[in-house]
């Protein structure tokens, strides 16, 4: 990641400027038309994953639950 001089240089990172656009939307729209945007992302991601890119996709989230756990009950061993 660039430090910040150089990104006030650059303009800024495509985070930024998602994150900006997302708010621009948001104000324009209203948080309806939010929820409807993210409706029609998640139906054409589930096309695009169909029925075993979904369940890939469920074990990792849950794989990366189980790991913040076990890391918070160490954090929890460490701290008594």
């Amino acid at each position: 990641m660039p430090e910040n001089k150089d990104r006030e240089q650059e303009g800024m990172t495509v985070q930024e400027a998602g994150r900006k656009g997302v708010e621009t939307l948001r104000e324009k729209y209203g948080p309806d038309a939010m929820s409807e945007i993210g409706q029609k992302g998640g139906e054409a991601r589930k096309e695009e994953l169909g029925h075993e890119g979904y369940v890939e996709l469920g074990h990792k989230g849950g794989q990366r639950v189980k790991e913040l756990i076990e890391e918070g009950k160490q954090a929890q061993q460490e701290n008594k």
